[in-house]
């Protein structure tokens, strides 16, 4: 999975602390003004600018942080407890309210639009601030993709399907999304639902087949996975213990 860059406080002339992407090497790219995004296309949060899934290559690991409670402010909160400049600028409160979005959740571009447009930033000013977050890549809805389904699949079990649905809330392109749940293939899918009901499997015992079958099928059911699937994997798991399926068909499920 692609690296994150670290993040740095940097007090800007107000006083306030802010975020601000680093290098490599734990120093600010050159010409970077205080509190805003650097030109270095390597400074983005999940490594590397726009031109690519970079990292890939590199290997994947897992990345937590993802599912927690979204900004649900609007334009009668407090702007000074926001870390919002209180007037000014658009363009200024703009940055600063992505920047804080940002600090260490990562954001697709329609979710601090979203927001900026709940904080009444004009559409002109919030899109130009958005694209040159995406310059340097402080937004990157292919990583961010990327991590969602590696986190989200090896944490929740979450097929390709749910992980799709999921992506599509975030307003993450089409596109994007299928290059993203790729990465999973029939096989690992299927080796996930096994894992999942052999961890339940247990707690099943001593409720009658059909209804083991149901509650089992079910589950895999709500985590996305397909029918046929998910009636198979439950099945085999049933006939290891000793039951007999002969006569389940997908009535049963």
């Amino acid at each position: 999975m692609t690296r994150r860059t670290d993040w740095a406080d940097r007090a800007d002339p107000a006083g306030r602390s802010r975020p601000e992407a680093v290098g490599p090497d734990g120093r600010a790219p050159a010409g970077v003004a205080p509190g805003l995004p650097g030109d270095d296309e390597s400074g983005g949060p999940y490594g590397g600018g726009r031109g690519g899934r970079g990292g890939r290559a590199g290997g994947r690991r897992r990345r937590g942080g993802f599912g927690g409670q979204q900004d649900s402010g609007s334009p009668s909160s407090s702007r000074a407890e926001d870390g919002e400049p209180p007037t000014g600028d658009p363009a200024e409160r703009a940055r600063a309210i992505c920047l804080r979005l940002l600090t260490g959740t990562p954001r697709t571009r329609k979710q601090l639009a979203d927001a900026l447009r709940k904080r009444e930033i004009p559409d002109d000013v919030a899109e130009e601030v958005l694209s040159r977050f995406e310059e340097v890549g402080l937004i990157n809805d292919e990583a961010f993709a990327d991590a969602w389904v590696e986190s989200r699949h090896h944490g929740r079990g979450l097929a390709r399907r749910a992980l799709a649905r999921e992506l599509r809330t975030k307003g993450v392109d089409s596109a994007v999304i299928d290059e993203a749940v790729g990465q999973l293939d029939a096989d690992q899918e299927e080796a996930t639902a096994r894992e999942l009901v052999a961890r339940k499997l247990r707690s099943t015992r001593g409720l009658d087949r059909d209804k083991r079958l149901r509650r089992l099928a079910g589950m895999l059911a709500r985590k996305g996975y397909a029918e046929g699937m998910a009636l198979r994997v439950v099945r085999q798991a049933l006939e290891e213990e000793g039951e007999d399926t002969d006569d389940l068909g997908y009535e049963a499920y």
